[in-house]
């Protein structure tokens, strides 16, 4: 009995002592390369961001994240395939095998592809940054969030909308905030027979009064249509982005209670029949 165990142990003694040997300094050294490799990466991708960060002063976190990930992760996988084959295992079936899964991989998320490559291009071309108001896809609202796959639009009315950088970059941007100043336009109705000089520059003169309303550029009006049963009086004034629904609406009420304090006929649509014998 004793003897059929020492056969049975005898082939792993040694194999222990013919190949333990090589295995543990290639299980070592393969650790080292691991542990090395980490802070090499570490320190590239350190090396990275601060270059990127320098370059682009703080304004495209969004693309600084993206190459800094794209360039970690090919570096693990560069060290894993070297660790791997410290190891004596063969990298080359290993390589092909993920050079056609990642082809397979690609055709199924095309779709997903295509918002990366979107979101590359918001990247680099910046139409708008958080905190933006905006129009998107159909969407307008205030920029939440944005990564390299969606971006994300809090509306007025409170409702969150993410939108694939895919649709948003293969539509108009609109960014209402992104120069600092809005033109406020404001129409008002007279009636026909109304002093004209006289009710434009009340306009004016009201429209200028509103708080938040821009000196320079001043405001502006003018007669800006003859409609069936009123004359329009357009006025124009310019204010910060973030003042602009606070000057319009304020501007609204404003200019309606000077046109009844100054007895103004503001009239409804009509219609004139005349009836003949």
């Amino acid at each position: 009995m004793k003897e059929q165990a020492a056969d049975a142990v005898r082939p792993v003694v040694e194999w222990l002592q013919t190949q333990g040997l090589v295995l543990g300094a290639r299980i070592l050294s393969a650790a080292l390369i691991l542990l090395v490799g980490a802070f090499v990466i570490k320190c590239i991708s350190a090396f990275i961001r601060r270059t990127l960060e320098q370059r682009v002063k703080g304004e495209n976190e969004m693309l600084v994240k993206f190459v800094v990930s794209v360039a970690v992760k090919t570096c693990w996988a560069f060290l894993f395939v070297v660790v791997l084959g410290r190891l004596g295992v063969e990298v080359g079936p290993l390589v092909a095998g993920l050079g056609a899964t990642g082809l397979i991989i690609g055709f199924a998320f095309q779709e997903s592809l295509g918002s990366l490559a979107a979101g590359i291009m918001l990247a680099l071309n910046k139409p708008f940054k958080v905190g933006d108001f905006v129009t998107v896809a159909g969407f307008e609202g205030t920029v939440k969030a944005l990564d390299m796959m969606a971006v994300t639009l809090a509306t007025v009315d409170n409702r969150r909308v993410t939108i694939p950088n895919k649709s948003a970059w293969g539509s108009p941007i609109v960014n209402y905030t992104a120069l600092g100043m809005r033109r406020v336009d404001l129409l008002f109705s007279v009636a026909y027979g109304t002093d004209l000089a006289a009710a434009r520059a009340l306009v004016l003169e009201t429209v200028s009064k509103v708080p938040g309303a821009l000196a320079d550029p001043a405001p502006v009006s003018m007669v800006s249509a003859l409609d069936d049963s009123s004359i329009k009086i357009g006025a124009r004034a310019w204010c910060r982005s973030d003042d602009y629904w606070a000057v319009y609406n304020g501007a609204v009420e404003a200019v309606n209670n000077a046109f009844v304090a100054g007895g103004i006929s503001q009239p409804f649509p009509q219609v004139d029949v005349h009836m003949k014998n």
